[in-house]
């Protein structure tokens, strides 16, 4: 066991001084100790419950004859953080995250894990550790959140930010916009679309570190107390077995993945996070991976932002499993491991989940669209490439007058005041990973867009990235970015840019190249701390935005 090295023999005696202080008897030193490290916090509904599954991961591993030290790391809040300058902070936080999981396990040599995630910088994050650990590990999704009713429909957080730019246009009161607030999240879980969380908390099934079925438990019900406690006591079994998160993360699990995201139409951030969990595996990924996924998978999967329907009524018909069944269905899925050692289609089998009787799900030979949710272009704009969200509309190529704006901040202002028209390309800029630092999401500025009826008609691109709840004519991951010399740095207000999905390009007739000369970067928004470290080690979101070399 790797604890032996803080345990056995006599120089190792004043660890165990210290470990019997927590309450160790030789009986529970002598047992594999086992990392529960979790991202609890009470500041939102995201990671409220998973102190409680923590102690039901904990009963597992007990039971199973191994002995639990339990952490806990942070959690950035993407909802609260929206459309403020909290945002940088968030994903940093999945390198914060997966670095002190690293340095908790590794630093008291811990032989196996249990990693509990809530919300979207945790699970990637929860992912890349295990792939870098490379130790028995199992991960958790503390689960989605309940929808909220009002006015007899289902609403989550993403019809709250929209509900913002409906009151900024006057078509919505005070009196509405704080019924919508009051009613959209009901309790602990993380945001209940098809959003980033419940989009990585499928990756994570589809990479095989989750059991199938488990992740899809919503957070509030009993049963996911059950699932904790099972990967408690899974977690030894990988251990006895030594079943590796690197025997699972092979190029078959990756690209099952991209397709299951392709399939719902999930969050475009899941291209970011699965080639920076690809790196720490050790997995050659790259972007046009993630085009040859989506052009061959149809969205199956009526989810919002751009379908009808929420994570938990996408468990209440077969979750996760019936996504995947209706993939292997139409020849899209491959086989491979899981961490419960039986293949993800032997697991499927015993899930026997039917595409018979409901609409969330359909089978891939009459799909909701016949591509996937999201495509890779390039261009004079996007050399190194960006990632177009196509969730939730038709259109496939939008041509239109630039609009530019160096932050956020300007550009949600120009929204809100009315400035934006019909056939624009808003251009956000120096928001990417360096530049930003911290690679903001839009939703404020999308979900205002919406709100006041333009989501239909304008375009955005952007060096930074976009919520899961996003939807619309929506470009990001542009790279290089604009504080490393990207053409996007270059664009004036009134060039004409081209979005062509079938084409796969980003596109200006303007003379980029002939104003390289006389251009100067922003300066720098942070000097000192985490920020400002960030910026100087952060690579390119072309390759995850991830932070060492």
């Amino acid at each position: 066991m790797r604890s032996n090295a803080i345990k056995h023999g006599p120089d190792r005696a004043p660890a165990r001084a210290m470990l019997r202080a927590t309450g160790l008897d030789d009986a529970a030193i002598a047992r594999p100790l086992v990392a529960v490290v979790h991202t609890w916090s009470n500041v939102s509904p995201c990671n409220l419950n998973l102190r409680d599954l923590a102690a039901a991961a904990c009963e597992g591993i007990r039971a199973a004859g191994g002995t639990p030290i339990e952490f806990n790391t942070i959690a950035v809040t993407d909802g609260i953080a929206m459309g403020t300058s909290g945002m940088r902070a968030s994903l940093v936080s999945r390198e914060i995250i997966t670095d002190s999981i690293e340095l908790a396990v590794d630093g008291h040599c811990l032989d196996a894990m249990v990693v509990l995630c809530g919300c979207d910088k945790t699970i990637p994050a929860a992912a890349m550790a295990l792939a870098r650990l490379n130790i028995p590990g199992v991960a958790l999704y503390g689960g989605s959140i309940a929808h909220g009713r009002l006015d007899g429909r289902s609403i989550t957080v993403q019809d709250v930010f929209e509900a913002v730019g409906a009151h900024g246009a006057g078509k919505l009161s005070h009196e509405k916009l704080c019924q919508v607030e009051k009613s959209a999240c009901p309790g602990a879980g993380a945001c209940g679309g098809q959003f980033t969380a419940n989009t990585m908390a499928m990756v994570l099934t589809a990479l095989g570190l989750s059991p199938l079925g488990l992740n899809d438990i919503a957070a509030t019900d009993p049963a996911k107390r059950d699932a904790a406690f099972r990967c408690g006591e899974l977690v030894l079994a990988c251990l006895k077995q030594q079943r590796l998160p690197r025997d699972l993360l092979t190029p078959t699990a990756f690209r099952n993945a991209a397709r299951l995201v392709a399939a719902t139409a999930g969050s475009t951030n899941a291209v970011l996070h699965l080639l920076a969990i690809a790196r720490e595996a050790g997995v050659a990924l790259t972007l046009e991976d993630f085009e040859d996924a989506s052009r061959c998978t149809p969205v199956i999967a009526d989810l919002k932002p751009g379908g009808r329907y929420t994570a938990v009524e996408l468990t209440q018909v077969g979750g996760a499993a019936l996504v995947a069944a209706a993939m292997r269905q139409g020849g899209l899925l491959d086989d491979a491991p899981t961490v419960t050692g039986r293949s993800l289609f032997a697991e499927l089998d015993a899930a026997a989940p039917t595409l018979a009787g409901q609409d969330v799900v359909l089978p891939t030979s009459a799909p909701l669209k016949p591509r996937g949710g999201y495509s890779i272009l390039y261009g004079n704009v996007a050399p190194e490439g960006c990632v177009l969200k196509l969730a939730g509309h038709g259109r496939l190529r939008h041509e239109g007058p630039a609009r530019v704006f160096d932050s956020e901040e300007q550009a949600f202002a120009a929204v809100q005041a009315g400035a934006i028209r019909a056939g624009d390309v808003l251009v956000i800029r120096n928001e990417g990973p360096a530049g930003g630092p911290g690679m903001r999401e839009m939703l404020a500025v999308t979900a205002a867009l919406v709100g006041r009826g333009l989501g239909n008609d304008v375009a955005l691109i952007t060096d930074g990235r976009f919520s899961g709840a996003t939807h619309g004519f929506m470009v990001g991951h542009i790279a290089p970015e604009a504080a490393r010399g990207g053409p996007i740095g270059l664009l004036r207000e009134g060039d004409r840019l081209v979005i062509d999905a079938q084409a796969r390009t980003l596109s200006t007739d303007a003379d980029l190249e002939a104003r390289r000369a006389s251009w100067q970067p922003q300066p720098v928004k942070v000097t000192s701390g985490v920020l400002a470290k960030y910026a100087r080690l952060v690579g390119s979101a072309a390759e995850g935005a991830v932070t060492h070399g």
